[in-house]
Order: structure tokens, then C-alpha cells, then sequence
């Protein structure tokens, strides 16, 4: 797929209006023939057995919990209207002349398409249409392993403090692909797909100060975008002199139909490995970031989020700082027994000793002086009261702990937009990016 299509934005902007525009105007078309009574009944029928069938398949959805949640309400209308009309177009492909034929099929093709654009808008995660199909739209980041100042175990006072920018740093942050000779190398047989990177302001130029390290991964199904951190992030640096810490966007999955469980296992390789070792090395020899452990952040959304909470805690060592935007309680919770079936053989022991409670347990003692942050949409119930209960027991743990929940969102893009600034704002007077 070219880059320029790739990086389509099928959210906002003229590509939905355009596809949505030219639907209804082949549907128009469609209607505009002297109205007999056998067209009109086969025209009603495929228009409500295609609604019949979109509506159905959203509440079947439901029931069966295949997203951990219930769909929100634009997907059954968007189900609905959308397999409606091609039913519809369906339809209208007898009893008529041949270009009549033709435009139905690509009405029928087009109401599909808008459904596909109108569904993942409600979501708004897959923000573009390589994302949406997994392609990235993003240039290769270069010079990544160029010298870079000596490395220094811990700052001489906060970074806010003693840092000046120069009048011609950029005013944004700079996002790419780490593919290539730029890409991270897995080592324990875990395929993921392609990181991304932010570097902030402050990072792109000479004798740029180390700045903290964030790993960050996205949900399940999703992609390692990005957009979402650079929004972030970009807002906060703009206040605090162009500094933010580097992102690190992984890939815990290797696929968007799979879940590894945020462990290695002979299912899917070694992910937690690529995760905290791998990608810990490259981001230490490569970065320029502070080598010290206080300024590093596990961060995830949703099924990121609960892998985030599960190696923060398993390894205090090396993540001193944790954010979880939507998180899961613990890898697997939406279905924990096809989740023991699947990756752990059927021991359950296993399966509850990756647990963060478990891990909270075998490191007990291990936490203070670490910040962990829980976010989660209000009209989200199950995931606030995950955060709440993730917050209470990190807390109890030792670490400096909170629960933010974001007004009005629900698990999608409103609670990433709204999640990741209250997090990173808790973070950046712990990370010296500014004052307490």
C-alpha cells in the first residue's frame, strides 16, 4: 500500500465525508425508478434482512463478550445502516438494465466500506487506513545509533531546572518506524511487528540532554501507533520547554487476532523477553535517555495496560514507574479459560503466577519510590473498577499510587485522549520535566 494511501485519515477529514457522500448518492440512484410493487417488496426485503443480519451480529457480540464489553451504540447503528443498504443494492441487481446492475454492486461495495470507516470511527484508534490494515504510514527513523553523550546513572538535579532550549528547537515532536537497520531485534523467538518512535522537542537537537525512557504498547486488536502518545506528549512539552521523555511504541501481540498474555510461552515466543530485555537493551545503547531505572515507565492501553501492570511489577528493577490507560486487572481476565487453554497448557498455576498480585507478592519489598497511575473511562464501569482495585493494590504494595477516571469517556480513543495527559502530568515532576 503507497504511503500517501496508507496515511489516509479515515477519521476526520474528507476520505469518511467522501466515501459516506458517495454512498447515499448511489443509493439515490438506486431509488430513482418508477416504483412497481415487486421491486419495492425485494428492495424492503433485502433492506431490513441486511439490517436484520448487522444488528444481529452486534448483539450476538454482546452476548457472547467477544470484545470484553459491551459495542457501543454508533457500531449497531453503523451495523445496522450499513448491512441495510448493501442489502439493498443486493436487491436492486434484478430486473434491471445492465448499468443499473453495475451501480448496485458498487453501492454495495461502498455501503460496506462505509460501514467498515463508520465502526472503526467509533473506536477512532485506527486513525488511518494503513492502520486499519497494519501497514504504517510512517518514515524509518535513522541515526539512532549514532554517538551520543556519555550516560549518566542519574541527573544532577531535575532536568526543568538546569535545561535552556535553543531558539531553533522544534516546536513538535518527531514520530517514525523502527524498521530496517533502526529495528529491534527479538531474541527469544517472539515475531513482533515493526516499533514506532517519539522524540520529543528537546530531543532533535545537538547535544540534546538524556531524557527518561517510556515503553508504551497499544491495545488488543491495534497496532504500535504512535498518534496517541505524540498528542500527549507534544501538549506537555509545549509547556515544560520541549521536554517529554522518548517513546518506545511495541508490539506485545506480533499479531492484532492474538494475545500472548504479556508472557513467553511456547504458543507465541518470547514476548515478555522482547518486551524487558530486548527492547530495554536497544533503548540503552541506542537512546539517548538517563540510565537510570527511576526515569524508565512501563505504559499500556487496555490489553498494553495490563501487561504494563504484570512487568512493572515482575520486574522493579528495571521499570520504576508504571501507567495503565484502560488496563486489563491482569492478562487473560476477559476469558481466563481459554486463556489457560491457549497459552499455558491448562496449568492454572501458571496462569495466577502472572498475575500482578503474584508478582506483587514474590517482590514484596521491591516498590518503594515507584509511581504507578491507573486511568480508565467514566462510562467504562469494568475497566474504572479495574483501575481503582489496580491502584489499591499497587498502593498496598508500596508504590506511589493513583486512579484518575476520565469524564464522559468510555474505553476507546476519549479514554486514551483523556487518560494519557492526567498520567504523563503525575509522571513529569518524578521524571524532572517539571516543577513539583
Amino acid at each position: 500500500m503507497p504511503k500517501w494511501l496508507a496515511g489516509a485519515d479515515i477519521v476526520d477529514g474528507p476520505v469518511p465525508l467522501a466515501v459516506w457522500g458517495l454512498t447515499i448518492l448511489g443509493i439515490l440512484i438506486l431509488l430513482a425508478r418508477p416504483p412497481r410493487a415487486a421491486w419495492i417488496a425485494r428492495c424492503l426485503f433485502g433492506l431490513f434482512a441486511g439490517a436484520a443480519v448487522g444488528v444481529g451480529a452486534v448483539l450476538v457480540a454482546d452476548a457472547a463478550g467477544s470484545f470484553g464489553e459491551r459495542l457501543p451504540l454508533t457500531v449497531t447503528v453503523w451495523a445496522g445502516a450499513g448491512l441495510g443498504g448493501a442489502g439493498l443494492a443486493i436487491a436492486s441487481l434484478w430486473g434491471v438494465t445492465p448499468w443499473r446492475r453495475v451501480v448496485a454492486v458498487v453501492v454495495a461495495i461502498l455501503t460496506v466500506l462505509s460501514t467498515v470507516i463508520g465502526i472503526n470511527a467509533s473506536f477512532g484508534i485506527n486513525r488511518t487506513l494503513g492502520a486499519l490494515f497494519g501497514v504504517s504510514s510512517l518514515d524509518q527513523v535513522d541515526g539512532l545509533d549514532g554517538p551520543h553523550p556519555s550516560p549518566r546513572v542519574s541527573p544532577s538535579g531535575p532536568l526543568y531546572a538546569r535545561w535552556t532550549p535553543p531558539a531553533d528547537m522544534p516546536a513538535q515532536g518527531k514520530v517514525g518506524l523502527l524498521s530496517g537497520a533502526s529495528a529491534i531485534p527479538s531474541s527469544a523467538g517472539f515475531t513482533p511487528r515493526d516499533a514506532s518512535i517519539y522524540l520529543p522537542p528537546a530531543a532533535q537537537v545537538p547535544d540534546a540532554p538524556a531524557l527518561p525512557l517510556v515503553v508504551m504498547m497499544m491495545g488488543q486488536p491495534g497496532n504500535p501507533d504512535p498518534s496517541f502518545i505524540q498528542t500527549a506528549l507534544d501538549a506537555l512539552a509545549a509547556q515544560n520547554k520541549g521536554l517529554a521523555p522518548i517513546v518506545i511504541v511495541a508490539d506485545q501481540l506480533g499479531d492484532p487476532s492474538q494475545d500472548p498474555l504479556c508472557t513467553d510461552s511456547s504458543t507465541y515466543g518470547g514476548v515478555a523477553t522482547y518486551i524487558n530485555t530486548d527492547v530495554v537493551a536497544y533503548a540503552k545503547s541506542r537512546l539517548n535517555i538517563i540510565q537510570d531505572p527511576a526515569f524508565w515507565t512501563i505504559a499500556g492501553y487496555s490489553n498494553g495496560g495490563a501487561c504494563a501492570f504484570i512487568w512493572g511489577t515482575q520486574h522493579p528493577d528495571i521499570w520504576g514507574n508504571i501507567i495503565s490507560i484502560s488496563g486489563e486487572p491482569y492478562a487473560g481476565s476477559e476469558d481466563p479459560n481459554a486463556a489457560i487453554a491457549g497459552v499455558y497448557g491448562g496449568d492454572q498455576a501458571a496462569f495466577e503466577a502472572n498475575k500482578p498480585e503474584a508478582w506483587i507478592q514474590k517482590n514484596a519489598g521491591a516498590f518503594a519510590g515507584h509511581v504507578a497511575v491507573f486511568t480508565a473511562g467514566e462510562n467504562d464501569p469494568v475497566y474504572v473498577a479495574a483501575a481503582q482495585a489496580s491502584a489499591q493494590l499497587a498502593q498496598n504494595a508500596g508504590f506511589t499510587a493513583t486512579s484518575y477516571i476520565v469524564p464522559g469517556a468510555g474505553h476507546v480513543q476519549d479514554a486514551l485522549n483523556g487518560g494519557l495527559p492526567k498520567a504523563f502530568q503525575t509522571l513529569y515532576p518524578r521524571l524532572g520535566l517539571s516543577a513539583p
